[in-house]
């Protein structure tokens, strides 16, 4: 992923919030999908400057845009990014660098650009994607250590973790975009000393703070990426909160892994960051040398030199009682996706190599990114120590677990001397009660 003038931090744009602190100066320019809020206008694609969206159906319809990005805009007056995804990564970037242009200072086309904007805080967010498929990781050492320490403390770590990328089929119907409520899901637990399970809302609700990838140009069936390639089919990366209830999960998942633990709601937020945009950021990608070393179709000397990505992660919480006396949220935790011990290249190539067809708009999960600092967990199991012990809220109330009206909250960001910060926006949504049953 070479470095060009879209990463130049000299560069400023006409439009002064993009210069401000902002998670979208021009240099990060993400893709989403919004409409009018409380309008019945078409959603449409749209990219993130500064406070504003950036009409992309407005800005091709003007015709400012020429050429081969101007093919890829023409993908961007429908309801998803599906289109864009599958032109592939080249044509995104062509896009993003006549959007570029369009926005710096001295653009000629000022005047046409400005009327194509909108401002966020008067936009209804949509998913950015028509989501076919998706599949959770599980790429955290730190978090599967950690977790597996409460249930086997002589053998956290199951002897299969260090060579493949551990993962399960999600639920694409149950993914939304930032901003919803959900419902306490309802499941079999099993209580301890019980040796009946019953049948109610789930006790031990958590958050899972990760990373979602946006697959871009998918691969046949019967055929697979290579590690080579694997990065030419990503679109970009987004913030994903994969819900968990680890009651239901601890009686159900063996044999066969989540399922009603994990299938009732997961949330992104409505921003793909491009991974074009994320070039500054990259680092080496190392594993320990007494490690196992990833088999040769997980491996190459591109992944070694750059195949990590440093992006901070942060977890909010706020409760009912924190909104109602209008205290701000309270952080719960800081980690780095640089942490994650497979990447993002290594995930489609595992994925694919068994001939798995991956399609525009397929989105895969990391798993929770939790760091090796106990402060650094991405998950309330591993904060609480599996519900051992209270973590204290600045509003005198304690939490193991979520309650009802709690409302989760990521953000994401990157940061590197030299180069202008980018983030990806923030996505939360907010716990109700169980529903009756039946």
């Amino acid at each position: 992923m070479q470095l060009n003038d879209t990463h130049d931090p000299a560069i400023s744009s006409w439009l002064a919030s993009a210069n401000a602190a902002t998670d979208f100066p021009i240099q990060n320019l993400p893709f989403g999908v919004f409409r009018r809020a409380r309008s019945a206008e078409t959603f449409r694609c749209g990219v993130a400057v500064g406070d504003q969206i950036l009409d992309l159906a407005a800005l091709s319809a003007s015709g400012v845009v020429k050429g081969s990005a101007a093919d890829a805009l023409a993908c961007c007056d429908r309801p998803h990014l599906n289109a864009l995804m599958a032109s592939g990564s080249a044509a995104a970037a062509e896009l993003r660098a006549a959007l570029f242009k369009l926005l710096r200072t001295g653009s000629a086309e000022q005047t046409t650009v400005r009327a194509a904007l909108i401002p966020q805080g008067d936009a209804e967010m949509a998913l950015p994607a028509s989501i076919g498929d998706y599949t959770d990781f599980y790429t955290s050492i730190h978090h599967a250590t950690a977790v597996g320490r409460q249930f086997r403390p002589d053998n956290p770590l199951l002897p299969n973790y260090k060579w493949v990328p551990i993962g399960y089929h999600g639920r694409a119907s149950s993914i939304q975009v930032s901003g919803h409520s959900f419902v306490r899901p309802r499941g079999q637990l099993m209580l301890p000393g019980e040796s009946t399970p019953r049948t109610e809302p789930a006790r031990r609700l958590d958050y899972e703070l990760e990373i979602g990838i946006f697959v871009g140009r998918g691969n046949a069936l019967g055929t697979s990426i290579s590690i080579e390639d694997a990065e030419a089919h990503v679109f970009g990366l987004c913030l994903l909160n994969d819900w968990s209830a680890r009651d239901i999960q601890a009686w159900e998942y063996q044999p066969l892994g989540p399922f009603l633990a994990k299938n009732f709601a997961t949330t992104i937020s409505p921003w793909i960051v491009t991974l074009e945009a994320l070039a500054p950021f990259r680092l080496p990608w190392t594993r320990v040398a007494d490690d196992p070393q990833p088999l040769p179709y997980l491996d190459n000397p591109t992944l070694r030199a750059a195949g990590a990505i440093d992006v901070t992660l942060e977890a909010f919480i706020d409760t009912e009682r924190m909104r109602h006396t209008s205290m701000p949220m309270h952080r719960l935790s800081r980690s780095s996706f640089k942490h994650s011990y497979w990447s993002v290249s290594q995930l489609l190539a595992h994925h694919t190599i068994n001939g798995c067809n991956l399609q525009p708009g397929d989105l895969l999960g990391s798993g929770t990114q939790s760091g090796p600092a106990p402060e650094e967990a991405g998950s309330l199991l591993e904060l609480s120590q599996g519900g051992k012990q209270a973590i204290q809220l600045p509003s005198g109330e304690q939490r193991t677990f979520l309650e009802d009206g709690d409302r989760v909250t990521f953000r994401g960001s990157c940061e590197r001397d030299g180069f202008v910060r980018i983030g990806f926006g923030g996505v939360s949504a907010t716990v109700e009660a169980a529903s009756a049953p039946g």
